[in-house]
């Protein structure tokens, strides 16, 4: 997994402060993950690595004269017959350099992320924003109204999961507000600021179908989790 995505303690302290405000009004409970990545694509890699490698056999396969040359001028060797033993370990040096050299490229991330396909990267990180929601929010509060922002940097992506109770009266797209509030800060490099959005649009949202009960209690961190 890349490295965690840091943020200044004075921004943690002020999306905190943004969770706690936002919960004054409602019996809602908000939790805040902000991911550097959602998943570390070794499959994809693998893929990629995998395709080149066919690639290049069925480019000597293709090409079996001009494959075979080059072979030899690299090797300095004359012009021969070539017995079938060492055309199967030319053709296996191929596979393995054309396997070995792409996965070293895709050693380098921001690489292996471009290389993966936009859905693969949306469903990694719903997963992941769906696996954190049942650590650390479905069903831990009371009325069972705990709501997770979710923010995967690598992927630039954000999921917003809620809690049975909260499902079952607001509808999933009502969620796109805050989404899209947060979007416009994170696109000019204001990730706090992103975050708070989220937590303000989400809190309006709880406050309207879930007011805060005289005898309600925090039953979850306000504090940013950074993973």
């Amino acid at each position: 997994m890349a490295a965690t995505v840091s943020m200044t303690d004075g921004e943690r302290a002020r999306v905190a402060a943004a969770v706690t405000a936002a919960e004054a009004s409602t019996s809602g409970e908000i939790v805040t993950i902000l991911a550097a990545s959602s998943d570390d694509y070794d499959d994809v890699a693998i893929a990629w690595a995998a395709f080149l490698g066919l690639a290049g056999l069925i480019a000597l396969a293709l090409f079996p004269d001009f494959a075979l040359g080059a072979y030899d001028r690299l090797t300095g060797a004359w012009a021969q017959e070539w017995p079938a033993g060492k055309l199967f370990g030319v053709a296996a040096l191929v596979a393995a350099l054309g396997f070995t050299g792409a996965w070293l490229l895709l050693l380098w991330r921001p690489l292996r992320l471009a290389l993966t396909p936009a859905p693969i990267r949306h469903r990694r990180v719903h997963a992941r924003a769906l696996a954190a929601f049942r650590i650390g929010a479905e069903r831990r509060t009371t009325g069972r109204t705990g709501v997770l922002i979710y923010l995967s940097m690598a992927e630039h992506r954000a999921e917003i999961v809620a809690d049975e109770t909260i499902a079952g009266k607001v509808p999933a797209d009502i969620w796109g507000a805050a989404l899209a509030a947060m979007l416009v800060e994170i696109k000019a490099g204001r990730m706090a600021d992103g975050l708070i959005a989220a937590i303000g649009q989400v809190g309006l949202v709880l406050a309207e179908h879930f007011p805060r009960s005289e005898d309600d209690r925090n039953e979850l961190p306000d504090r940013l989790i950074e993973v």
